[in-house]
């Protein structure tokens, strides 16, 4: 499987969106610091995943979140509680 996420940082108003095919490993990447795109911003928490089968969907709809504004709106909307 391949998995599209959201992670929040717990101390800055900061949201990155990835991919990977391993999400548990990857999460524990990014809270250690290891990420160079998000070692300014850990700790984070999950707030949100889609598993896909393939890893050009799941590629194609990362992309989509990153670079077009109504998307992740859209998402931010239907998770707005848990980005508290």
């Amino acid at each position: 499987m391949y998995y599209v996420y959201v992670l929040k940082s717990v101390n800055k108003n900061f949201l990155y969106t990835g991919s990977t095919s391993d999400l548990k490993d990857r999460f524990k990447e990014h809270n250690s610091g290891r990420v160079k795109s998000t070692k300014l911003y850990y700790p984070f928490k999950l707030i949100y995943y889609e598993a896909y089968v393939s890893k050009t969907d799941a590629l194609v709809r990362e992309n989509s979140l990153k670079h077009h504004g109504g998307t992740i709106a859209g998402l931010k909307k239907r998770i707005s509680n848990s980005m508290n």
